[in-house]
């Protein structure tokens, strides 16, 4: 009798100069990972020691030089064509994970060939008891379609109390540790290289999502993640990609009844946005909005045309997952902090 075959695992870090990060959380992953699983660094052309590093001090860790930094998607796009495997766990370098943290997701996803991708508890290493920002216990979007997490919202997050263990669907998973089909990845069309870095994962799960699949939290595994390890988080740099890529992945991804309805609300928000940070001063902030709007002016034929690529896997636009309020109201009008408050607020 045929034994039914193991499927192949690679996990897949993105390394841009963490010649300080890698010795850091590597080593976890070494330690905590079967041995049956290949570890791959892939480095985005990296200035620092990064790679003599990773020659000398990890010898059993496979490594890709892609030579030029393409950015965070791009960078995971050409790495990612040069492995062959089942599934891609994608793994920031600053992430530290824990004693038999892969199993649980690897069960979660092979089960059901209708999961693209999930994602562990994401805590913070600076503050262990707490969600980290970015994915905490899943990702949302609201009814203008702005991100937010269970566990996190906006710049507030939750003290992890069990509040939201369990499986349970969401609408994305972090691109800090998500585990996805490998097959599903390429055929998507991998991330949006043109966004470079930030909010790609949730361009991605959203075209999974509208293409019929779904994503998953596993509360099961959890993983401890830094932060801010390449940009930190008050850099107007990430201000400009995050309004930027936001925008994009609503333009690529809206159900075509309220694309332009929730262009325009979300326009006039980051107008708002862009007032707050004239009166606060924070001029580079500020500029960051504005160009971020001028990248869609300036490039309104080649978002039709990425939207076009993004719909003809689409079969559905109604999502159970996306919650139907305003986060921005909930939060900056209601007050509300916590994600499970969001149905009572």
């Amino acid at each position: 009798m045929e034994q039914p075959k193991i499927p192949s695992v690679a996990i897949v870090i993105l390394n841009y100069n963490g010649a300080t990060l890698l010795p850091q959380y590597l080593p976890s992953v070494l330690q905590n990972t079967p041995p049956q699983v290949r570890i791959i660094v892939a480095d985005n052309g990296s200035t620092d020691c990064s790679l003599q590093l990773l020659r000398s001090n990890f010898p059993s860790v496979e490594l890709i030089d892609l030579q030029h930094n393409s950015g965070f998607a791009q960078g995971y796009n050409l790495a990612l064509r040069q492995v062959k495997a089942d599934y891609y766990l994608l793994l920031n370098s600053d992430v530290e994970v824990t004693p038999h943290w892969l199993e649980p997701l690897l069960a979660t996803i092979a089960g059901n060939p209708q999961v693209f991708a999930c994602q562990p508890k994401i805590l913070s290493k600076r503050e262990p008891q707490y969600f980290e920002y970015a994915g905490a216990a899943g990702g949302m979007i609201d009814i203008l379609g702005y991100p937010f997490c269970r566990g996190r919202l906006f710049h507030t997050t939750e003290k992890d109390e069990g509040q939201y263990n369990g499986t349970k669907s969401v609408f994305w998973a972090s691109g800090a540790c998500m585990l996805v089909r490998a097959d599903l990845f390429h055929s998507l069309g991998g991330f949006d290289g043109d966004l470079f870095a930030h909010m790609e994962e949730i361009d991605l799960c959203w075209r999974a999502k509208n293409a019929g699949y779904s994503v998953l939290f596993c509360s099961e595994s959890t993983v401890y993640h830094l932060g801010g390890g390449t940009l930190a988080y008050q850099n107007p740099r990430k201000t400009y990609l995050n309004f930027r890529n936001s925008l994009v992945a609503l333009i690529k991804n809206e159900n075509p009844k309220h694309l332009w309805v929730n262009l325009f609300v979300r326009m006039c928000l980051d107008g708002i946005a862009g007032v707050r940070f004239f009166l606060q001063g924070e001029w580079k902030h500020l500029w960051a909005v504005l160009r971020s709007h001028f990248y869609l002016y300036a490039n309104i034929v080649r978002l039709k045309e990425k939207r076009a690529y993004a719909q003809h896997n689409a079969i559905a636009f109604q999502h159970p997952e996306r919650w139907k309020g305003s986060i921005v109201w909930a939060y900056f009008v209601k007050g509300i902090r916590r994600f499970s408050d969001l149905q009572a607020g």
